[in-house]
């Protein structure tokens, strides 16, 4: 598998889209100090590679929404919804845990390391440009749920 892909193998659209690609800095920081042993805290894993199950609309592009995923689920049964031209998805084909280690945070609390996993985890697509409605309202909207579940750790995963 290939590591971070270096900016100058991109097309040169994306490469002139790169360079102007907006960002934001923020004064605070939303981390919070971990209060116990990782191996007593219940887990949670968020994606932004715009996975989704049968059942539940895919995403689109700008989508600023996202899709409840059940701990319950095999990640064979995950399905592919990022529309970004710029994701390389040949080795997340290969290993859908590369953007969302379900298996090996499986394996992680089966050997006692981490406390547990939650019931549910989230994902959303990546690559939006115009990120206002997931900032002010999806991703607090997903908080709000973590904390009522009592998740200790978020593990993020952007691609």
């Amino acid at each position: 598998m290939d590591s971070m892909a270096s900016i100058r193998k991109l097309d040169h659209i994306f490469r002139f889209f790169m360079k102007f690609y907006g960002s934001q800095r923020y004064k605070t920081c939303p981390n919070t100090p971990l209060r116990l042993p990782l191996n007593e805290c219940r887990v949670a894993l968020i994606t932004t590679a715009g996975f989704f199950l049968d059942g539940q609309n895919s995403f689109e592009k700008e989508d600023c929404s996202y899709r409840e995923i059940p701990n319950s689920i095999q990640t064979q049964e995950l399905k592919d919804g990022h529309k970004s031209g710029a994701y390389d998805k040949r080795d997340i084909d290969i290993d859908v845990n590369l953007a969302f280690p379900l298996d090996r945070f499986r394996e992680l609390e089966t050997e006692g390391k981490i406390g547990s996993l939650n019931r549910r985890h989230f994902s959303f697509m990546g690559s939006i440009t115009k990120p206002h409605v997931l900032i002010t309202q999806s991703a607090p909207e997903v908080g709000r749920m973590l904390k009522t579940d009592g998740v200790d750790v978020a593990f993020l995963t952007p691609v």
